[in-house]
């Protein structure tokens, strides 16, 4: 009888623990988020590298931010040739088929009041990317055994048509922002979101970490200028950038870069970055190719490693990026600014980076601060940072979180 009495307590105490782990697991304050695929993109042939439909989550806005929408694009690198496109169509970042169904929204895509003071409770929707192309070809390749399919322009395009029914055709006030390779969707797609919307709606553009720099690496080489000059040429893209960029430039190929395209983007336009951004610093600046026997290694690291001559080149890179917006800086009356002089990349999407009690600060405002008063006008919000090593509220990303595969 005692036996059986000790096998039922200790049963009764298992189900306790386990019911705390699961109240626990529950209680947590993440929101996650069910994907919608757009069915209908089939009909304009808006697919992934691999095929599949394409795909975004939304969270609907309640309250005063009921008519309010936030769409975000998703980041993830890019694939300028056949090899790597075809890699990239058999994973997650080619194929909507291989995504996680469900997606955590927190930063700028939270729900909670306490985490995003401004927009928590707009419609929330990200944008899945699939194609490889910050949203932006409209190519296909066939050589009768391989089927790729660079239909980027199509999937924000197919998406748009499936929001507008959903209440976005009534927006109030609309912010397209991304990271990355999706904060230059931001910027790419700016003009053309804002005609979608009445002209009574407010709209807006964020890129976050998405300007990069058309720089030359530490070789002198223009590692990123050659390397989207492949990407524009593989995915079809450049019929679809701004044609008022093109016909201003040499090489209208270079109109991918935002420094090129800033000045014809219509709506107001915030630049979130890094003057430290780590794939600027790993990739554009010293990329492997510039570096081939590794010198560049600990300094990428750790920026307390890098010789003083190392850092006069991370100095003079930071230098140059605020050359190129210099005239932004203070020419444009409706655009705002956040350079601030972290080794990151992306930061308005983690919710450390965006609006926390230790989160990065220029003159004692966060990121959310500075973003939602330049959205809502509620002061000048046009903020560069000291150089390294001067900011202490960073929250530096170098290592192996650089990875392409985070873009």
């Amino acid at each position: 009888m005692k036996l059986v009495v000790k096998i039922v307590l200790v049963i009764v105490v298992v189900v306790v623990l386990l019911t705390c782990a699961s109240t626990s697991v529950s209680s947590d304050d993440r929101l996650l988020v069910n994907m919608t695929v757009v069915h209908g993109a089939a009909a304009t042939g808006a697919y992934c590298l691999d095929g599949s439909l394409p795909a975004y989550h939304i969270h609907r806005g309640s309250g005063a931010g009921e008519r309010n929408w936030l769409l975000q694009f998703e980041g993830g690198g890019w694939c300028n040739d056949i090899e790597s496109c075809a890699e990239r169509a058999r994973s997650r970042r080619g194929s909507t088929r291989l995504m996680n169904k469900l997606e955590s929204f927190s930063g700028i895509l939270s729900n909670n009041a306490s985490h995003n003071p401004d927009f928590y409770n707009w419609n929330r929707v990200k944008l899945r990317y699939c194609d490889g192309g910050s949203f932006a070809g409209n190519s296909t390749f066939d050589n009768g055994t391989l089927v790729l399919y660079f239909r980027g322009q199509r999937i924000f395009e197919a998406i748009i048509e499936d929001l507008l029914p959903k209440g976005l055709s009534h927006a109030n006030k609309a912010l397209l922002s991304g990271c990355s390779a999706g904060g230059l969707a931001s910027y790419l797609h700016c003009n053309r979101f804002s005609k979608y919307l009445p002209n009574t709606t407010s709209v807006k553009c964020l890129g976050d970490a998405g300007f990069f720099l058309d720089s030359p690496d530490i070789t002198m080489n223009h590692t990123q200028r050659t390397f989207f000059q492949h990407l524009v040429a593989l995915q079809g893209i450049e019929p679809n950038l701004d044609e008022n960029c093109t016909s201003s430039i040499s090489d209208p190929k270079q109109c991918i870069f935002p420094q090129y395209l800033l000045k014809y983007i219509a709506p107001p336009v915030f630049i979130l970055n890094s003057a430290y951004d780590v794939y600027q610093f790993h990739h554009i600046l010293v990329p492997p190719s510039a570096d081939p026997h590794g010198h560049w290694n600990r300094c990428k690291v750790n920026p307390q490693a890098c010789s003083p001559d190392q850092m006069a080149l991370l100095q003079a890179f930071r230098v140059e990026m605020l050359q190129v917006v210099r005239s932004f800086m203070y020419n444009s009356t409706r655009g705002g600014i956040f350079i601030n002089s972290c080794f990151a990349h992306c930061q308005s999407e983690s919710q450390d980076t965006w609006f926390a009690s230790d989160s990065p600060r220029m003159f004692n405002e966060t990121i959310a601060e500075s973003i939602g008063d330049w959205y809502f006008g509620r002061n000048v919000s046009k903020k560069i940072d000291r150089p390294y090593p001067y900011d202490t509220t960073c929250h530096n990303i170098i290592g192996p979180a650089s990875t392409n595969d985070n873009l």
